[in-house]
């Protein structure tokens, strides 16, 4: 299960409370740009209309410039691949206050491109610092007692 790209700011922007797998539809060409490691997910999200959920914001590249077909956009929305269940799930904790659906890593499983998404809450700033000054704390600490111990 190699990642193949992954949203490294979500976990500091949102606090995940629940994480989803899903299938993209994919056309070849961006399914080739994906295994290639050209996608890029970081400032997307996930929206769930009419039944159906939907990736918005993700870059995948054309593979081949020279091959791609001329209409392609490479901003365009996917669509992902869940269940009805799953999607009414989704939809009414989406509808709570506060709560988003974020992509947090494309992986391939088997031969099959798979997006690992999460049910998050945004963080406020004063957690974000917390959690800088929490993890300068734990490194100072690893400091005095790595040269305490020479």
């Amino acid at each position: 299960m190699p990642s193949l790209t992954e949203n490294r700011k979500a976990h500091f922007d949102y606090e995940i409370l629940e994480t989803f797998e899903a299938g993209l539809a994919l056309k070849g060409y961006e399914a080739k740009a994906i295994r290639k490691g050209m996608a890029r997910i970081q400032g997307s999200y996930i929206i769930i209309r009419d039944g159906r959920a939907l990736l918005v914001g993700t870059h995948i590249p054309p593979y081949q410039t020279a091959n791609t077909p001329e209409d392609y956009d490479p901003d365009r929305t996917r669509e992902l691949l869940l269940h009805k269940q799953e999607i009414r799930y989704l939809t009414g904790k989406s509808a709570e206050q506060g709560l988003t659906l974020v992509p947090l890593e494309v992986y391939t499983k088997r031969n099959l491109i798979k997006l690992k998404f999460g049910l998050g809450r945004g963080k406020k700033t004063i957690d974000k610092r917390q959690k800088i000054q929490k993890r300068e704390e734990g490194r100072r600490i690893n400091r005095t007692l790595k040269y305490s111990q020479e």
